[in-house]
């Protein structure tokens, strides 16, 4: 009898290599002794099963690396192990695929494509497993069994019956093999367990497999069992809570709402309320107690009665009554601006002598720039006194101010309560800045609603729509802030204390730029004094030739902009300190971009120089006649308003009704018509006080006596004459000092407003104050006019005066005071 091969002498043995029909797989992987169902679709994978169905051999299957790649060509596209099957069943589908059920017989090398079409054909060597049985292998295998077990026990997507059919498997390899069925294990691991020959690898890398799959399963099902528990607790929890509240409810203790409830109520007992305002909150904390917590009423009940316990009913700061220290303290922050510096002091005086004195009610009036907004901060810093600031400017609607009823959706106390309990004090500075830039609409006028606010005799009870109860703003300390008066309703311009804030003088500007614009610029851009010097005539430079304002809001740009210049060089490694002076300021800011209101250059016949008021400040206006043929009466070019005109009229009026006692023929005015012009026609002007300065430039016209050229004027002229009061004395007398006037002309009545023009102006202009036309033409005209011949008897005139034979009659209000040069 033959003796049969050891398998040593098997692996000796010369390796058999067979030409076989291949297919082809996606993402499937084949191993020996597994019955799998296939379903072919490729023309050539249906092909090589069609042949080895025929032919009744078998048919290699191998994984393709690619899976989405459709037609393979070389052995290099697939992988080098595969799978001999033996194909137990072929159905022809009528979609044209194939469904077929194959069984592995063993793995297989691929050596190469005989073919490739009209299907693959490869040539393939059988592998066979390469390790004997031995202790290793049976410790191996005892521990996959194990493993298995505890894979299926710990929620493996797999058959439980797979435990049972891993402790009856005895062949090492197909143990190790089964595991493929495992869904966790992906196509690349499982090709990796097909190459492996060795079976104790082929173990090991199950086992390994294993081992992390069980920690995974582990570690899902502890944070699966961490949810239901936390859930269970959760609901554990609720029941808990439900039935805690029944017991409390028992025994007539709180639950979490009346806990609530109990706070509010400490709140509004520590709110010091007045108690009538303390009796309306302790209601509503009453009623909300009753209300269920779901109930959207209890978030707007608890919103009201907390606004209510968080006002300062009675949080006051004390005032700092040392009038020194408040001086200084004012006059470090800001320069000038002496009369509201001495309101305020006048109030500290009194204040430090009588405790019930109401809180000033202040409006500050004046140009853009002038430290308005700055000045609120300053008074509140010397009274010790917390600041608010509220801009008024395009609000429209009135709920701004008194707030909505709490009838509206997320309604809220108005502005005034808001900063009211943002500055956590019932007397801090409250500053309503633009109080003229107010708007109305359908929605009400916020105007309005603010008359309560600032009539002392009623912000004591000031009413708030949201709050409806009575809050007390005595205490408060309201300063407004504007440009211009007109656009202020009158009834609440009635209640404030207005102050004017004109503007600057020149040299007030010069001061201001060194004592606080040039060092807080310097600190802004990095620079310290070794870096830049701006010299005297720089400064002055600036304020007159690169800036045309009341303040100086143009001039600290101005000076920012040079600074950034100079910190350009510093970075760029300059050493040496940059002086700017009069030659620098060109080559940084470019030429000189304003002239400031200069006056002619030479006396002129015709034209006189008046004075007017802008939203920046006083300027210089000038007034240009001239006389022509025609038999109109006169023309008005130049954009001039009602008033204007009015004015114009009253002085040819005058001067007509005057024109013997000027020298003036009456056949000048039937043969001649006047133009009056005001230069600048693009801007629109208006007034009364342009009267004087109309009425000389036409007696200088039609009489050809020069205007000098040194001289303005300002003052509203009358029928007989009569020079009238004026108002914005002081910024057109700053204007004209600007401009390089030496002599001003103003109405005698304006004589108690001299006081607020600074001495220095004062000394360097001659103000002379004249109550008739007459005192104005004498100090106006280069020349007095000479009357004409007088006739046999006088003919009174139209204003009520008689002519004369002298060269400039007395005038005849007042018949005896002439004009006081000041």
């Amino acid at each position: 009898m033959a003796k049969r091969p050891s398998t040593r002498d098997a692996e000796r043995t010369e390796p058999h290599i067979q030409d076989l029909p291949l297919v082809a797989l996606r993402e499937t992987v084949i191993f020996p002794e597994m019955i799998v169902p296939l379903q072919v679709g490729r023309d050539k994978s249906v092909a090589a099963l069609n042949a080895a169905v025929e032919a009744g051999s078998p048919i290699a299957l191998v994984t393709q690396r690619q899976a989405d790649q459709e037609d393979i060509t070389d052995a290099s596209e697939l992988y080098t192990v595969g799978t001999i099957a033996k194909i137990a069943q072929v159905v022809q589908l009528q979609d044209g695929t194939v469904r077929a059920i194959v069984q592995g017989q063993g793995r297989i090398r691929l050596d190469g494509f005989s073919r490739v079409d009209p299907y693959l054909r490869a040539r393939v060597e059988e592998l066979h497993d390469t390790t004997p049985p031995n202790v290793e292998i049976q410790a191996l295998m005892r521990s996959v069994q194990a493993q298995v077990e505890q894979y299926v026990q710990a929620g493996a997507p797999v058959p439980p019956e797979a435990a049972v059919a891993a402790k009856n498997i005895s062949e090492p390899g197909l143990l190790a093999d089964m595991t493929a069925y495992s869904p966790d294990m992906t196509t690349e691991q499982r090709q990796e367990l097909l190459e492996t020959v060795d079976i104790a690898e082929r173990l090991k890398l199950v086992s390994s497999f294993l081992a992390h799959q069980i920690e995974i399963l582990e570690l899902k099902g502890r944070i699966q069992s961490e949810v239901k528990s936390e859930m269970d607790k959760t609901q554990r929890e609720y029941i808990l809570r439900e039935q805690l509240k029944a017991i409390q409810r028992e025994l007539g203790e709180d639950d979490p709402q009346q806990a609530e409830v109990n706070e509010l109520r400490d709140k509004v007992e520590s709110a010091g309320m007045p108690e009538e305002i303390k009796a309306r909150a302790l209601k509503e904390v009453d009623r909300m107690s009753r209300i269920p917590s779901a109930s959207p009423e209890v978030g707007v009940i608890r919103t009201y009665v907390d606004w209510l316990a968080g006002l300062p009913w009675n949080t006051s700061t004390d005032d700092l009554l040392d009038i020194k220290e408040a001086a200084r303290i004012l006059e470090e922050d800001h320069y000038g601006l002496d009369k509201i510096k001495e309101r305020i002091l006048e109030y500290l005086a009194v204040r430090s002598l009588a405790d019930t004195i109401r809180s000033p009610i202040l409006a500050l009036i004046g140009p853009p720039g002038v430290g308005k907004t700055s000045l609120g901060k300053s008074v509140a810093r010397a009274m010790g006194r917390k600041f608010v600031r509220m801009s008024l400017g395009g609000i429209h609607d009135e709920a701004e101010i008194r707030g909505h009823r709490r009838t509206y959706i997320g309604a809220l106390p108005g502005r005034i309560i808001q900063n009211i309990k943002t500055a956590g004090t019932n007397n801090p500075v409250f500053m309503l800045d633009e109080i003229d830039k107010i708007g109305m609409d359908f929605r009400g006028d916020p105007s309005s609603a603010l008359l309560e606010v600032l009539d002392p005799e009623q912000n004591n009870t000031f009413q708030d729509n949201y709050l409806e109860v009575p809050f007390d703003l005595s205490k408060v300390m309201f300063i407004a802030t504007g440009n211009l008066m007109d656009p202020i309703p009158a009834a609440l311009r009635d209640r404030m204390e207005v102050v004017q804030l004109p503007g600057y003088t020149q040299r007030e500007k010069i001061e201001i730029g060194k004592r606080f614009l040039v060092p807080k610029q310097m600190t802004n851009h990095g620079l310290r004094p070794k870096h830049i010097e701006i010299t005297e005539e720089a400064m002055v430079e600036l304020v007159l030739s690169y800036t045309h304002e009341a303040g100086v809001r143009n001039l600290e740009r101005e000076i920012a902009n040079v600074m950034r210049k100079v910190a350009r060089t510093v970075a760029e490694g300059r050493k040496r300190r940059t002086v700017v002076d009069k030659k620098k300021l060109v080559e940084y800011l470019g030429p000189p971009r304003f002239e400031y209101g200069e006056l002619e250059a030479e006396d002129q016949t015709g034209a006189a120089t008046g004075l007017g008021v802008t939203e920046v400040g006083g300027d210089i206006v000038a007034v240009e006649v001239t006389k022509m043929e025609g038999k109109e009466d006169f023309i008005l070019t130049g954009q001039l308003g009602e008033v204007m005109r009015e004015s114009a009229r009253a002085g040819l009026s005058w001067t007509r009704a005057h024109a013997s006692e000027l020298g003036i023929s009456r056949e000048v005015f039937e043969k001649n018509t006047l133009h009056i012009h005001v230069p600048a026609g693009a801007i629109p002007k208006d007034g009364p006080s342009a009267g004087v300065t109309m009425a000389t430039a036409i007696v200088s016209a039609l009489t050809g006596i020069p205007v000098r050229k040194d001289v303005a004027m300002t003052g509203e002229i009358t029928l007989r004459g009569r020079v009238l009061p004026i108002g914005g004395l002081k910024s057109k007398i700053l204007a004209a000092h600007l401009s390089g006037a030496r002599t001003v002309i103003l109405p005698r009545k304006n004589e108690k407003d001299l006081r607020e023009i600074p001495d220095e102006i004062r000394k360097s202009i001659k103000l002379v104050l004249a109550d008739s036309m007459d005192q104005v033409l004498e100090a106006a005209l280069r020349r007095r006019p000479k009357a004409l011949a007088a006739p046999a008897s006088s003919t009174p005139n139209s204003g009520g005066e008689r002519g004369s034979s002298r060269s400039l009659p007395r005038p005849t209000f007042p018949p005896d005071q002439p004009a006081v040069v000041v």
